[in-house]
């Protein structure tokens, strides 16, 4: 009997994946301004910053780039950018080492990567390279979805939510994420082998995770549904403990307390 061999070549790794990607490609003047802009930055930033914030593209070039991104994520930006304390003086006459973050703009979620250019006479400008994660990061929500009435099509929903670690894009899938704490603009994620860091808000977070798995029982926790194992009384608060390895209880919070009662048929 002949042995039949699986020539089915192996899945590339996401990081291979990455090699394929265009990057988009922006180039900022020493004050910010857009001075030019690769095919694939004109595509991805575009259907943002001409319908939504009212910039169009023949207005895009000269204007501060923050003007290109949701006011939510220009701090974000502005920091990579250099306001943040990030810049040449804290390094002599050589460029700052380049920064990396993870920003959510409508329908898009974007890897990017900042790189202040130095001349001979300091800072000329300022390079910003982006890739376009979101087909690798989301799904589309399921079809007859109505949790939205402006007639706009939402958000995808996460399916995997990259962290940056080490100088390398991970990408945790949400089924391994048993919950998530917020701590400002950035948020730990607990997963069931791991912890990670992204600079995605809670918030930002909450509104493109699946709302029939993930449910947000606090200000500063949401949780995993699949992986709750029971609802605690203490005092006259409630808590909710998790499987292990995930941690310690969360606190729930008393306007979430009835949702989360229903959602487990407790009411």
């Amino acid at each position: 009997m002949k042995r039949v061999l699986d020539k089915t070549p192996p899945e590339p790794s996401f990081q291979h994946k990455l090699e394929q990607f265009n990057p988009g490609i922006v180039w900022l003047d020493a004050e910010r301004r857009v001075t030019a802009m690769n095919d694939v930055a004109i595509q991805v930033l575009r259907p943002a910053a001409e319908p939504g914030l009212g910039v169009p593209l023949d207005d895009m070039f000269g204007v501060d780039v923050l003007m290109l991104h949701p006011q939510k994520s220009r701090e974000k930006i502005a920091f990579l950018l250099g306001t943040g304390g990030y810049g040449v003086a804290a390094h002599g006459d050589r460029s700052p080492p380049p920064q990396a973050m993870m920003i959510n703009i409508p329908d898009r979620m974007l890897m990017i990567k900042v790189s202040q250019m130095v001349a001979a006479d300091g800072t000329v400008g300022t390079c910003m390279i982006f890739y376009d994660l979101t087909d690798v990061t989301t799904a589309p929500r399921a079809a007859g979805y109505s949790g939205d009435t402006t007639g706009v099509e939402p958000a995808r929903l996460l399916s995997r939510i990259p962290v940056y670690r080490h100088n390398r894009i991970m990408l945790v899938d949400v089924k391994e994420i048993g919950r998530l704490e917020g701590d400002g603009h950035y948020t730990t994620i607990v997963g069931t082998g791991d912890r990670y860091l992204s600079n995605l808000s809670l918030s930002v977070l909450e509104s493109r995770l699946d709302p029939q798995r993930f449910m947000r029982v606090h200000r500063s926790h949401i949780v995993n549904l699949d992986y709750v194992s029971e609802i605690i009384r203490e005092d006259d608060g409630f808590l909710v403990a998790l499987q292990e390895p995930l941690g310690p209880p969360v606190p729930v919070s008393k306007q979430k307390l009835a949702a989360l009662k229903e959602r487990f048929g407790l009411v």
